[in-house]
């Protein structure tokens, strides 16, 4: 049996007993900061997720905006990840060169 399966849920002395809270893990950049364009699970519709950026929340959020904004679509932060909608992987990776970030192009 698995551990989770042979976790206490109910105690008589202070009732229920909730699973501890796991927080997805961002992942870890190497310098590279890579783009890869993603169409499976979105009816078709492709993006470009932007990984491998070694920046606090507050930080990639502020950079997600100002791509949208020079790209002219929108996107979202998920896990320390950018999505951008569309493809528009070569102007993204202009734009952060231009920054003087280290970028490859991933993926097909």
């Amino acid at each position: 049996m698995a551990d989770n399966e042979n976790r206490l849920v109910y105690s008589t002395e202070t009732g229920r007993i909730d699973a501890p809270k796991v927080t997805p893990q961002r992942p870890e950049g190497d310098g590279i900061v890579r783009i890869q364009r993603q169409t499976s699970g979105r009816k078709g519709k492709g993006v470009c997720l932007i990984s491998g950026l070694d920046l606090m929340d507050n930080e990639l959020d502020k950079l997600a905006a100002e791509l949208k904004k020079k790209c002219g679509c929108g996107g979202a932060v998920k896990a320390g990840i950018i999505e951008i909608q569309g493809d528009k992987r070569d102007l993204i990776k202009a734009l952060l060169e231009a920054k003087g970030l280290k970028v490859k192009l991933a993926g097909g």
